[in-house]
């Protein structure tokens, strides 16, 4: 019978105390935990993300850029197809004229590349037919243009890109976008004449920016 109650015994469980170690019971290891304090010291290296966010974000300003339909763009009918991108894009357009390009003008719009030994096939390009000029407002307009637009070299411009999508060759790229802010109220003061633009609040406004 004792045999039998000590086989239905419950196992012996050391206490706590009995299998506690200190630091001296095995020689060369530091068992003890970091102090609350050295915790709170390393936690302080880990920035919250909110506190990333809010130094890493650039917060753009509004901007005007000056955009042109070739005369190939024109005479392939790709007007509403390239106006279209911007609108869906969320940008206020500003003024829209069609327009032949006289010689002096496309020179003076393209004068930093009078340089260049395609200087004046461009010329005889940009004055060969009629150009739609567009003036676009809009956060970011500047680089957000040249994204939807693509590379010179529509060879080399993404698909879904307006040169990427429509054109394939650097002579016959479909549209112009001013590369800077500063050139994009500069090119629309040229294409534009005083009251050639118009100011207005789109209805869509509260529902692109904050």
């Amino acid at each position: 019978m004792e045999s039998v109650m000590a086989l239905g015994r419950a196992p012996c469980v050391p206490s706590l105390s009995s299998i506690r170690l200190s630091s001296s019971t095995v020689t060369g290891t530091n068992l003890s935990l970091p102090t609350t304090t050295n915790n709170h010291r390393h936690l302080a290296a880990f920035q919250s993300p909110s506190h990333l966010f809010s130094t890493s974000l650039i917060h753009a300003e509004v901007e005007e850029s000056y955009i042109m339909i070739k005369p190939d763009g024109v005479q392939r009918g790709l007007v509403g197809e390239i106006i279209s991108r911007f609108e869906k894009k969320g940008f206020k357009l500003k003024g829209l004229k069609l327009f032949q390009c006289p010689k002096d003008l496309a020179e003076e719009h393209y004068k930093d590349l009078s340089s260049k030994p395609f200087f004046p096939k461009l010329i005889s390009y940009i004055t060969s037919g009629p150009v739609v000029c567009m003036a676009w407002e809009g956060v970011g307009v500047v680089a957000s243009a040249r994204k939807l637009i693509g590379a010179t070299n529509p060879l080399q411009a993404e698909p879904g890109t307006i040169r990427g999508d429509l054109a394939v060759q650097t002579g016959r790229n479909v549209v112009h976008g001013s590369d800077s802010p500063e050139n994009g109220t500069r090119e629309i003061a040229l294409w534009f004449k005083e009251g050639e633009l118009t100011e207005w609040t789109p209805v869509q406004t509260p529902w692109l920016v904050e």
